[in-house]
């Protein structure tokens, strides 16, 4: 039925200005385009997402985006040298270097939260098969 659908991932803020800083000076991402209350973001991928107004941002308590990149080490290592704090779960099984999570097969992932408190994961991608 949504086989052929195309999957956007929506991202809360409660402070728009505050979220557009936090994705342009820490993540290195500008905004495509501005409509309402919602930054759209595109990237380099050819993914894109938004972030909009709500105060509901970060109550969630789990993942909200996951950013695939190729290097999940150095790209960690660069959102902690801009004051990004990496998150730590409790993951039977999982080896965790500074805030790295060696999830074997899986790959390593890191998680972190944006300026709104929603809880952001950069992560190998999803294993071939």
């Amino acid at each position: 039925m949504l086989t052929s659908a195309s999957v956007t991932a929506n991202i809360p803020a409660a402070d728009l200005d505050r979220a557009r800083s936090f994705y342009a000076d820490t993540l290195g991402l500008t905004p495509s385009g501005e409509m309402y209350d919602t930054l759209i973001y595109r990237t380099d991928g050819g993914t894109r997402f938004s972030v909009y107004k709500t105060e509901f941002a970060g109550q969630a308590g789990h993942t909200i985006a996951q950013l695939h990149v190729d290097d999940v080490v150095a790209e960690a290592r660069a959102l902690q040298e801009k004051g990004v704090a990496l998150e730590t779960y409790d993951m039977p099984g999982v080896e965790w270097d500074d805030g790295v999570a060696d999830l074997g097969g899986m790959g390593k992932a890191a998680w972190f939260k944006d300026s709104e408190g929603n809880i952001l994961c950069i992560d190998s991608g999803f294993p071939e098969g």
